[in-house]
C-alpha cells in the first residue's frame, strides 16, 4: 500500500501488523489526529487479546523508534529482569540444568505494560484511556477465534484440566476450546486494565501524571501484589514436575522501562538500526556485513533468489549465530570487534562450495570462545506441550509465532516493534487479573560464566528483533517479523529480496523464505540441527536439488509457510509512504490513509 505526500489533506500515515484489527486500531489513532507513538501502543494492547496464544499483557516489548526530524534511532526496553532468586544455584539445587520452558520458574518481570506506557508519556499525545479503550472493548464483547488459538488451546487442554485449572477456566469455557469464528471473552483481563485505568486517571488531569500512576498502579499496585501472591504457588512445568515462581512483587516495584542508543551499521548507502547484545539483533548485522564481501555472487531471478545466494546467506547465518551463542547477552559483549572488517574477513573465509555441519564461533581479539556445556544433550529432551517459544520448531512444524508492528505518520515519527511473551500456553493463568506470565528466563544458562548466564537483575538474551534503516543517513525504513531464532533470518531474506533483489516490500515480503536450523535453538529444550535448511518450496525443484547436492539437510516446508514480516517506509524527498503485511495465514495487514 502507498499514499502519497503529508501536505495533501487527509494524510495520517501507515500501520503494518501481524492482525488486522490492530492495523486497524493503530490506524485510528492515526486517523483521530494522533501519531506514529500513539498508534503503535493502541495497536500493541489490542495485540494482547486478538492474539493471545501469541502475546499477553505481561510480555515484553523491544522497540526501535525515530522522531520526525532526527535521524538518532533510540531502543524502547520493555523488557524485564531475572527476579532477585533467580541464579545458577537455585536451578542446580531443583536437579535442572535447563531452566524449563514453560510454567512459572522462568517468569521475568514482566516488562510490556511499563514499556508502551513509557513510549506513550514521552512521545505520544494521546490519554491511556485513548489508547486502550480498543483493547478493553474486544477483551470485553470478544474477539474473532483464530484456527490457531484452538489449535493451541487443544494441544495443552489435558495440562490446563490437569494442572492449570484457573486457565481451563478462561480457554476452555464448558470443557472445550473456542472455536474458530466464534467470540471469545476475557472479562477479568478488560475489568484489570480499567483498574488500571481509574488508578490512573486518579492521579488528576494532567497526561503525564495519569501515565506515570498508571505504571505504579501495575509494578507497585494490585498487579504487583496479584503476581506475588501468584508465584508462591507450584505448577507443572517442562520439567514434568511442579515448581513454585521465583518472581516477587519486589521485583516488579524495582524495575521500570528504559531507553538506549541503538546499534547501527553502515552497508553501503544504508544503515542498519538493531538493538544491542542482550538481544540477537547484531546477529542480521554480521550476517549481512559478511555477505557484503559476496555481493557480486547474490542475484535474484525473477523475485526468486539463486541457489548460489541462498547457500551463502544460509552459510553466513551459521558463523553469525554460532557467535551469538558464545558471545551475546546482557554483559559485556565485544560488539565492536564482532563487527570490524578485520573479523568479517576472517569468518567469511570460512564459507566455501559446501554446507559446513559445524557450530564454528569466532575468537573476537583472540579471545577463546565457549559454548554451554549442555548443548550435548539438548537434542531428545520431552515436553509438556506447553512449548517454551510459540514459533516455528527446528524442523519447521509451526507452533504458533509472537508478533510484530511497524507505524510511520506522515510527519515521519517511525516505530518498529516486537511484544511477545505471556502467550496463553506459556504459564498458568492468574485468576484474580486474567492473564498469564511470560517464561522468557528460559532463554538463560543455568552454567556459570557465560554471557547469557542467567544471573538477578539481568535481561536474558531474547530472540526479539525489530528492525530500522536509514538511507544517506535518513530514516526510510521500519520492519521486522515473529518467528523465535527465525526472526533476524526472514528479515536477512526481506532485505535481500529489496536491497539486492530490487522488489518492492510487499514483493520482498511475498519472495520465498528460508532459515537454518544448525545452532542451538533459543527455547527449551534447546535442540540443534547441524546442517538443516528449512525452505519454501517456492525456491523451485532445481534450486532446492542443488542446496541438497552442496550438503544442506533441506526441509521443504511448503509453498507458504515461513516468516509474518511487516514493513513500512516514508520517502523524505517526496513523502511517499508505503507498507506491507505477510500473506502467509492471511492474516497480517497493512492500511494507509
Amino acid at each position: 500500500m502507498f499514499t502519497t505526500r503529508p501536505e495533501l489533506a487527509g494524510i495520517h500515515g501507515m500501520v503494518a501488523s501481524t492482525h488486522w484489527l490492530a492495523s486497524a486500531a493503530g490506524m485510528a489513532m492515526l486517523e483521530d489526529g494522533g501519531n506514529a507513538f500513539d498508534a503503535a501502543v493502541s495497536a500493541g494492547f489490542v495485540l494482547q487479546v486478538v492474539e493471545p496464544h501469541l502475546n499477553g499483557p505481561a510480555g515484553q516489548v523491544p522497540a526501535i523508534f525515530t522522531e520526525a526530524g532526527s535521524a538518532r534511532p533510540r531502543v524502547l526496553c520493555g523488557q524485564g529482569v531475572a527476579p532477585a532468586a533467580a541464579n545458577p544455584e537455585h536451578f542446580r539445587d531443583l536437579g535442572l540444568d535447563l531452566i524449563p520452558g514453560s510454567g512459572l520458574l522462568p517468569a521475568t518481570v514482566p516488562g510490556m505494560w511499563d514499556g508502551w506506557l513509557l513510549l506513550l508519556r514521552d512521545y505520544g499525545t494521546k490519554t491511556l484511556r485513548e489508547v486502550l479503550e480498543r483493547a478493553i472493548g474486544y477483551a470485553e464483547q470478544g474477539i474473532p477465534v483464530l484456527d490457531r488459538i484452538t489449535s493451541t488451546i487443544d494441544n495443552v487442554a489435558q495440562l490446563f484440566t490437569e494442572h492449570w485449572p484457573s486457565s481451563a477456566q478462561l480457554w476452555l469455557p464448558g470443557g472445550r476450546s473456542p472455536q474458530p469464528r466464534t467470540l471469545h471473552r476475557n472479562p477479568v483481563l478488560a475489568q484489570t486494565w480499567r483498574r488500571l485505568l481509574a488508578e490512573a486517571e486518579a492521579a488528576g488531569s494532567d497526561r503525564e501524571a495519569q501515565l506515570d500512576a498508571g505504571r505504579r498502579a501495575w509494578s507497585t499496585g494490585f498487579v504487583a501484589e496479584a503476581v506475588d501472591r501468584f508465584c508462591r504457588n507450584a505448577f507443572r512445568d517442562d520439567s514434568g514436575r511442579e515448581h513454585a515462581g521465583l518472581l516477587t512483587g519486589a521485583d516488579m516495584a524495582g524495575w521500570e522501562a528504559s531507553y538506549e542508543d541503538a546499534l547501527t551499521v553502515q552497508l553501503g548507502e544504508w544503515t542498519l538500526v538493531k538493538c544491542g547484545r542482550w538481544t540477537q539483533g547484531p546477529a542480521l548485522a554480521q550476517q549481512l556485513l559478511l555477505l557484503g564481501g559476496l555481493r557480486d555472487d547474490l542475484s535474484y531471478v525473477d523475485g526468486v533468489p539463486t541457489e548460489r545466494t541462498v547457500h551463502l546467506a544460509a552459510e553466513c547465518t551459521k558463523l553469525a549465530f554460532a557467535d551469538r551463542e558464545a558471545w551475546y547477552g546482557d554483559t559485556e559483549v565485544p560488539l565492536d570487534e564482532l563487527l570490524s572488517a578485520e573479523y568479517t574477513d576472517a569468518r567469511r573465509a570460512l564459507i566455501d562450495e559446501h554446507a559446513s555441519l559445524e557450530l564454528r564461533p569466532g575468537s573476537p581479539g583472540g579471545r577463546p570462545a565457549r559454548l554451554p556445556e549442555v548443548l550435548s544433550s539438548t537434542t531428545e529432551r520431552p515436553v509438556s506441550g506447553a512449548v517454551g517459544e510459540p514459533t516455528v520448531r527446528a524442523d519447521g512444524t509451526m507452533r504458533g509465532d509472537t508478533v510484530h508492528l511497524d507505524v510511520v505518520d506522515a510527519a515521519g515519527n517511525m516505530v518498529s516493534a516486537t511484544p511477545s511473551g505471556g502467550w496463553l500456553h506459556s504459564s498458568p493463568t492468574i485468576p484474580e487479573l486474567g492473564f498469564c506470565l511470560d517464561t522468557r528466563a528460559q532463554m538463560f544458562w543455568v552454567e556459570p560464566g557465560l554471557p547469557n548466564t542467567i544471573a538477578p537483575g539481568k535481561r536474558p538474551r531474547i530472540t526479539l528483533s525489530p528492525s530500522m534503516a536509514l538511507r544517506d543517513g535518513v530514516p526510510r525504513m521500519a520492519f521486522g517479523t515473529p518467528g523465535g531464532d527465525q526472526q533476524d533470518q526472514w528479515q536477512l531474506a526481506f532485505w535481500l529480496a529489496h536491497t539486492v533483489g530490487g522488489l518492492n516490500l510487499q514483493e520482498a515480503i511475498d519472495s520465498p523464505m528460508w532459515h537454518s536450523a544448525a545452532f542451538p535453538s533459543s527455547f527449551y529444550p534447546r535442540e540443534m540441527r547441524l546442517g538443516e535448511l528449512c525452505v519454501e518450496s517456492r525456491l523451485g525443484a532445481a534450486t532446492i536439488e542443488a542446496l541438497r547436492e552442496r550438503g544442506h539437510l533441506v526441509v521443504d516446508q511448503g509453498p507458504w509457510s515461513l516468516g509474518r514480516m511487516s514493513a513500512v517506509s516514508r520517502d523524505p524527498e517526496t513523502g511517499m509512504l508505503r507498507a506491507a503485511a505477510n500473506p502467509r495465514g492471511m492474516q497480517g495487514y497493512a492500511v494507509g490513509r
